[in-house]
């Protein structure tokens, strides 16, 4: 890498430094924990990976929370799989996300938006009224702790209400998007067996509206555990033959009764991708994400009760449980149900400007399509309020970053951009926002609080300034407590503690700075390997689609039966863009002279679209294994693909290669 000290793009000023909530902790941490006074971040993140049980014990003082049985100890055993947080405690996710009720009643917990972008509020009394309804009827229907409650549900209140009740009871609740079809769904659900449906009728996306009453059909057919399925009728129809009415459920005015469970009693089942196989079926804590999420939503993102907070996702995706939790630090969570780019590629802004969020949420595949759509949002929207624009999903390319700052910029805004990094796996970020730290442009601020991250050679030696694999060598709370039907645990270790030992690898390339900051290129399982020399998709994608005529852009590195290795480039071009000889010249020059000769493709070939995971991640492991002679059943699993078409397209050419 080089020698020169880049210039940061954006330095937060001294107010916003003195003002964050994490220079405050840190000063109370000193007194309290004997964390380190002086040397900022860097010093506080360095004590909290070498104090770990000082440090979450802070944390869990520091945002008050409440524990109805003490603890024997903070972490009863470090070894990884397996470590023990706060062993003998019990308390409840849901108690702490509704703590504000009791204060702020008639304020806003919730603002919900549809494709209309009217804003609907939510007030903490009526959210907290709803889910002690529903609770009680929860357990009134037989739900106890450890019982599964299901959603195939958008973005709306009564997903959050649903999720709040079945933690209130010590449910243990999963949720997939009604995009999802019957198969995908069912891939998920039927591994965890659901006693209760949360659904509805179907929803509107794109300015239509999609029926999904056949699916939901199929769902009860296939789900033998469900006892009830309850109806919330989006499109306004009548709730099919046995099914509970939503407005009945939710109808009395009831205080939540709180179930107080063990600090590791499951709170959620998320799902992997499952690009390769049925999704893994990822279980995560009650305790655990409360105080991870409590961390991650109030120290790193600086969230408290004067915030509005808002991300652009979907029940399909770890980033919906987290933007609730931004109920933990009462802060007013923006719950939009839509297309991004409906009505026009500005959307998601306007949502912003209407809701007035402070932290604005989306992926990098949405900035980047802002910057070609040539949109100026604080132009010609009032985003004033906007303090931090938040990216993930895939690496933020070095134009984004540009981008986002020159925009804001123009418009006398002071604007703090962190792209952000972490996994379903988590349920959180392994590295990213630091208010207190400068921004590099291409570079995530700092790993965080808590998480001893670290780029490892295939040795486990550790690596500055050099790419290397993503591990984390101490236990994080949010780490699953185990994946679903893995009675030994086997599938678990599997996945990330096979490779090194007692260590936690992601599958990541990353690259940890001399300045503390991290560089993520991609997943190390479908990494470039030319001449020896590892490389990240990402760095190609960043380099090639900045030419507006491709529109998105898949590199594959396939190694070949007699030694040689044969690394395509398939581009999505842009309408009205041809793939003729100026363009290939322009496409390999682009990646020639940003990256090196060796990034050169040995073929350049136009594909109707890129594939992708059901939550918008280019699939490039299965279109290797594709590429490679695997059977299309066998490469990929048809539910966990957006276009399962597109991959037809991959097939072929193996055949024609072959």
């Amino acid at each position: 890498m080089s020698t020169v000290t880049p210039q940061p793009l954006w330095q937060p000023d001294p107010q916003r430094v003195a003002q964050a909530r994490i220079t405050r902790f840190q000063t109370w941490a000193s007194d309290r924990h004997d964390a380190p006074a002086d040397g900022g971040y860097p010093a506080l993140h360095r004590w909290s990976v070498d104090e770990p049980e000082a440090f979450w014990k802070a944390v869990t003082e520091w945002f008050d929370v409440r524990f109805s049985t003490p603890y024997a100890r903070v972490l009863g055993d470090r070894a990884m799989p397996g470590a023990q947080w706060f062993p003998g405690a019990t308390l409840n996710y849901a108690e702490h996300a509704l703590r504000a009720a009791a204060t702020r009643a008639d304020e806003p917990a919730l603002l919900h938006v549809d494709e209309t972008h009217e804003t609907v509020p939510v007030t903490w009394g009526e959210l907290r009224r709803q889910v002690g309804s529903l609770a009680a009827e929860l357990r009134a229907l037989g739900v106890r702790p450890g019982d599964r409650v299901s959603g195939y549900l958008p973005n709306i209140p009564q997903a959050v209400v649903a999720l709040l009740a079945t933690a209130a009871v010590g449910g243990v609740w999963t949720s997939c998007a009604p995009d999802f079809g019957a198969r995908s769904v069912l891939d998920r659900f039927q591994q965890v067996e659901p006693v209760v449906l949360f659904t509805v009728d179907g929803y509107r996306y794109g300015g239509k509206e999609h029926d999904r009453r056949d699916t939901v059909a199929e769902l009860r057919r296939e789900l033998p555990t469900l006892r009830a399925v309850v109806h919330i009728p989006l499109l306004g129809t009548e709730a099919p033959e046995g099914a509970l009415d939503w407005g009945t459920l939710t109808g009395a005015d009831t205080e939540p009764v709180y179930e107080q469970v063990p600090f590791d009693h499951p709170l959620w089942v998320l799902y992997s991708s499952g690009t390769t196989g049925l999704p893994k079926a990822i279980v995560q804590s009650q305790g655990g994400i409360l105080v991870e999420h409590l961390k991650q939503l109030g120290l790193h993102c600086d969230l408290g009760p004067e915030d509005r907070f808002f991300w652009y996702t979907s029940t399909g995706w770890m980033m919906w449980n987290f933007l609730v939790s931004g109920l933990l630090t009462g802060t007013t969570i923006v719950l939009y149900d839509g297309s991004p780019g409906f009505p026009a590629t500005d959307a998601q802004w306007r949502v912003a400007e209407r809701t007035g969020a402070t932290l604005f949420g989306t992926s990098a595949a949405y900035v980047m399509a802002c910057r070609k759509a040539d949109v100026h949002p604080a132009r010609d929207l009032d985003l004033s309020r906007i303090q931090c624009v938040a990216t993930t999903g895939s690496p933020l390319p070095p134009d984004g970053f540009r981008w986002l700052h020159d925009e804001f910029a123009e418009n006398g805004a002071d604007l703090w951009i962190a792209s952000v990094s972490g996994g379903t796996d988590v349920c959180s970020c392994f590295a990213g926002a630091v208010p207190t730290l400068p921004v590099y442009i291409g570079e995530l601020q700092a790993p965080g609080l808590g998480t001893d991250l670290q780029a490892w050679d295939p040795q486990g030696n550790p690596l500055t300034d050099e790419v290397g694999e993503l591990v984390v060598t101490n236990p994080m709370p949010s780490m699953p407590i185990r994946f679903w039907n893995d009675p030994d645990g086997s599938r678990y270790h599997d996945s990330y503690f096979d490779t090194y030992p007692g260590v936690w690898r992601h599958g990541d390339w990353i690259t940890l700075t001399s300045r503390g900051s991290v560089v993520i290129h991609g997943r190390s399982d479908s990494t470039l390997n030319r001449q020896g020399v590892r490389m990240g998709s990402a760095d190609i994608y960043e380099a090639v689609e900045r030419l507006p005529e491709i529109r998105e852009s898949l590199v594959i590195g396939i190694e070949q039966p007699d030694g040689g290795y044969w690394m395509p480039l398939f581009v999505h071009l842009a309408p009205g863009a041809t793939l003729d000889e100026p363009l290939l010249d322009r496409i390999k020059r682009t990646i020639r002279e940003q990256l090196s000769p060796r990034h050169v493709p040995d073929e350049i070939i136009e594909v109707p679209g890129v594939p992708h995971t059901l939550t918008g991640k280019r699939i490039e492991v299965p279109v290797k294994r594709l590429l490679q002679g695997t059977p299309l059943d066998k490469a990929v699993n048809p539910g966990s693909i957006d276009n399962l078409d597109l991959l037809h397209f991959y097939e072929d050419l193996a055949r024609k290669r072959s």
